[in-house]
This record gives C-alpha cells, structure tokens and sequence, in this order.
C-alpha cells in the first residue's frame, strides 16, 4: 500500500533538516536559500512499533531459535516538497509547480517556524499561527480556482442529465465554493450520502486531505512547548535541529538522552505515528521463524482484505483466519498456550481487522 505524506511550509522553516532526520541521512539539500529543493525528495520511513520486537522474543523461545528472527516494521512514505510562498495559487515563486506536487501526496505535514535564528532568514511572520494562515489560504485559493472551473462543467452535465445525483453533487460544489470564499478550508467535509462519497474523494482539492501541524522549536524551548502542545490531536511540536542530531546517535545513546530530557519518544516517531494514524491506516501482525511483520492496512477493512496484503491469491483461496490481540498473546508467552487457553479465536472474511492484531490464515490449495 502506496501512501504519501507530504511535508509543506513556507520557505526556511526547516522542512529539509526535518525531512533529513527522518530519513537518518542527509539526501535532502539543508541550504538557506527559498527554493533549494525544487524537486520533491521522497523517502519510506519505518513506522516505530515495540510490539515487533516482543512478538521476536516471544518467537525465539517458543521456537527455540538462537536469535531474534528478522523484524519488517510498516512504512510511511514522505515526500519534501519545496517551500510554498504567499501567492503561489497564482504562480508566484515556483507556486505551480509546488501545488502540483502537493496534489499527488494522501495527507499533509504543515512545519510552521516556531524559532529564532537570526541567521535563517524568515520569510513568513513572527508568528506561527500567521504562518499557518498564509499556507491554508494558498491552499484554499487553489482549490477555488479548481471548483470554479468544475462547477460549470457539472452544470451542463446536470441540464442534459436531469439526475439528483448530478444535482447533489453540484450542490456541493456550490457549497464547498461559498466556503472557500469566505475564507474556509474545506477540512473533513461530511458526505452522509453514499452515492457521492466516493466521487468527493477523487476531486482534485488540496484542503480536503488530512493536515498535520508541526511546530519546529528551538532545543532550548522543546521541552516547554512539548508540555504545552501535548494535549492537540493533531499537531506536533519538534526540534529538527535536534532529530537530525539524535538520528546520528546509537540506539543506547538516544535513549539515554531521551531519558535525561524526561520524555520517552523523539518528536520524529511521535510524527511518524501520527502520520500513520491521519492516513487512517493500522497493523496487523504476523509472526514466525522467517519473519516478525507489520502489514499495512486501511482501518475498517476486513480480513479477507488484509490476507490480500499478504498475497493476492490468498483472497481466492481464503478459509478463515485465526487472530488474537498482540497484548494478550504476550501475556500468555505463547501462540500455543493462547491457543490451548482459548483466546485465539476464528474469524471469517468479514471480520474488521484491528490495529495490532496477530493473525494466521488458512488458505486452501
């Protein structure tokens, strides 16, 4: 499964030492200069899960095994985009080209400047929140100027056609119209009727896909503004400085570092995480002697569709699958006293799959 995130903000904010970080090497152009990456850089990055590595113990002594077998963690895959300026709906800078770019990617990572350096020249405003205004109302711009070229193309198609299907759905292109120029970005716009969802989804708009805010501090001010930012769903707060640091130190290293700071998770794999989560994305895990691996899946999607993950062909020859929650597997040590237990259980090819849910299939053939 394919899924972007890309990673926006207005130019300096610190986007490519963010995107460095991520990736644990510098492919990414750090240059304080507006449009040093004008290419989009792209880089798949291991989604952080503890659960894989106790599942490997748990396989090595049930399997007697004289290590760990090898752990496949999920992945996200990030896109740097080159920064944004104001105007760039209609051209300005290299507008186009980024608003372009910004269409192919699933979900949103917006980085606001929340730092002083008075090396690093600021494009934006003093204030963060300013900031994230400017690239919203570029957004926003973008996707007017894309429904006013729909809505008279629709209006034909609802003269000629007379369907109420058409007609809704040109009523809402009016109203996502009305929003966007009163200054609204369009955000989760509820669909409540079926026959549209998935048209809705398709349009080609910027402010429809899922955001996520990240407040790139300075080291002195992380942990303050960490407390502070806790609590919002949908927002961040990281030194890039600092990740691009820590992404050089060993494991025992940073996590003695994290220890002395008082928090248990970089600002990185908090983002990574909640990258995955705004995709609306979950694991589920498998476990054995070739292979611990998190398999990447859409939440609500059944298990007939993730043994489709797993194989194309297992979808044909699907049986049933045998699932128990990774938390109670570990707390019974083992997949044949869970079984023995009776908390394994059998599930069909309707059965929702949940995040961190261990499974074998049993496929025919």
């Amino acid at each position: 499964m394919s899924l972007r995130v890309g990673i926006v903000g207005l130019p300096n904010v610190g986007k490519s030492t963010l995107f460095n970080a991520l990736l644990k090497k510098r492919v990414a152009l750090s240059a304080n200069y507006p449009f040093a990456t004008i290419e989009p850089n792209v880089g798949v990055v291991a989604v952080p899960d503890d659960r894989l590595n106790e599942l490997a113990k748990l396989v090595r002594d049930e399997e007697k095994m004289p290590g760990l077998p090898p752990l496949v963690p999920a992945v996200v895959e990030f896109v740097d985009i080159a920064g944004l300026v104001k105007g760039a709906s209609t051209g300005a800078g290299l507008g186009n080209q980024f608003l372009s770019h910004i269409r192919e990617v699933d979900a949103i990572v917006e980085v606001v400047r929340d730092f002083e350096d008075a090396s690093v020249i600021r494009e934006g405003s003093e204030s963060p929140d300013a900031d994230k205004l400017t690239i919203e109302t570029e957004l926003a711009l973008s996707d007017l100027q894309v429904i006013e070229k729909i809505v008279p193309a629709q209006e034909k198609i609802v003269k000629a056609a007379k369907d109420p299907v058409e007609q809704l759905r040109l009523d809402i292109l009016n109203q996502l119209k009305k929003n966007l120029e009163e200054g609204k970005v369009i955000g989760h716009y509820e669909i409540g009727d079926e026959r549209v969802r998935d048209w809705f989804t398709h349009l080609p708009l910027l402010t429809i896909k899922p955001m996520l805010y990240v407040y790139n501090v300075s080291e002195e001010g992380y942990i303050q503004k960490v407390s502070d930012r806790k609590q919002n769903e949908n927002e961040v707060v990281i030194s890039a400085k600092l990740e691009e640091e820590l992404a050089d130190y060993s494991e025992e290293e940073r996590v003695e570092y994290l220890k002395s700071l008082g928090i248990e998770k970089t600002g990185l794999e908090r983002l990574i995480v909640k990258a995955y989560d705004l995709l609306g994305l979950i694991s589920f895990l498998t476990a054995g002697k070739k292979e611990v691996r998190a398999w990447t899946l859409r939440r609500g999607e059944t298990a007939l569709r993730a043994s489709g993950v797993i194989h194309t062909d297992f979808m044909k020859n699907f049986i049933r699958a045998q699932v128990i929650s990774c938390d109670e597997l570990l707390v019974h040590g083992s997949w044949t006293r869970a079984k023995e237990v009776g908390k394994v259980r059998t599930e069909g090819k309707d059965y929702e799959m949940k995040d961190g849910d261990v499974v074998e299939f049993l496929i025919s053939g």
